[in-house]
């Protein structure tokens, strides 16, 4: 789902254009950074996205219900979109196991994607590395039953967001380098110097090898409005300061 982040931090301007990505079967993508950094907000832009071009409703889990739309730009305000935007809250791992497992009995349109935010409370759940294995498998299973019946090419995205671990914790660490091999697409969200009222990010993409690697400046300002402008450098490189995100809902 590298393309799909590429359009909403490129601001459209996507390596590809939208039929030929959405043709193309995108691997799925670990969405990374700390308490506050804004991935709520970028899976919500992901979410209005897709729900914009045409392809089909979006699932969007999360354990509790947004308090406030994350995103304050013209497309979060459509209701089209946001009516094909369906949030579901499975407040424990049980309960989210439970329902990716009925998947496959779900009535209506097919998801184009599936969204989770906030993996890292699930895996809480005293969840080994084998439990956290299984959930991740389970997801990318689920998608890929979404995309079965839609044929070839133009399957259901995944897109999964976990607050990175603290430096130091190496339990955390082992569990995230075994997520990253369900996951070979990652975005990185790096805390940087904050601007009067704001919060600053450098949101770096690594598409999996699809495509080139990629960085952005991204902003929210003190009501929530996101602003994103290229990085003045491509040197995208997700092993440095992974510590030193933070974030969440902005």
């Amino acid at each position: 789902m590298a393309e799909t982040l590429r359009r909403v931090l490129g601001r459209g301007r996507a390596a590809k254009p939208v039929e030929e990505s959405a043709a193309e079967a995108e691997p799925p993508l670990l969405l990374l950074g700390g308490p506050g950094s804004g991935k709520t907000a970028l899976l919500f832009a992901a979410a209005l996205e897709v729900a914009g071009d045409g392809r089909g409703p979006v699932l969007f889990l999360t354990r509790r219900p947004l308090q406030s739309l994350p995103n304050r730009t013209r497309a979060a305000l459509d209701p089209l979109r946001l009516q094909k935007i369906r949030f579901q809250y499975p407040p424990s791992t049980g309960e989210l196991l439970q329902l990716l497992c009925s998947a496959h009995e779900a009535r209506g349109p097919t998801p184009a994607l599936l969204l989770l935010d906030g993996l890292e409370e699930y895996l809480a759940e005293d969840l080994g590395h084998q439990e956290a294995a299984y959930l991740a498998a389970l997801l990318l299973d689920t998608a890929a039953h979404f995309s079965h019946p839609v044929g070839p090419g133009r399957g259901c995205g995944l897109i999964v967001a976990l607050q990175t671990p603290e430096e130091g914790d190496s339990g955390d660490a082992l569990q995230l380098s075994l997520l990253q091999r369900y996951f070979p697409a990652q975005c990185w969200l790096h805390l940087e110097a904050p601007g009067p009222g704001q919060r600053c990010f450098r949101a770096c993409l690594e598409p999996g090898g699809l495509g080139p690697k990629a960085e952005w400046w991204v902003a929210f300002q003190p009501d929530g409005e996101m602003t994103v402008t290229p990085w003045p450098t491509q040197s995208c490189d997700p092993s440095s300061n992974k510590g030193s995100s933070s974030g969440d809902h902005p």
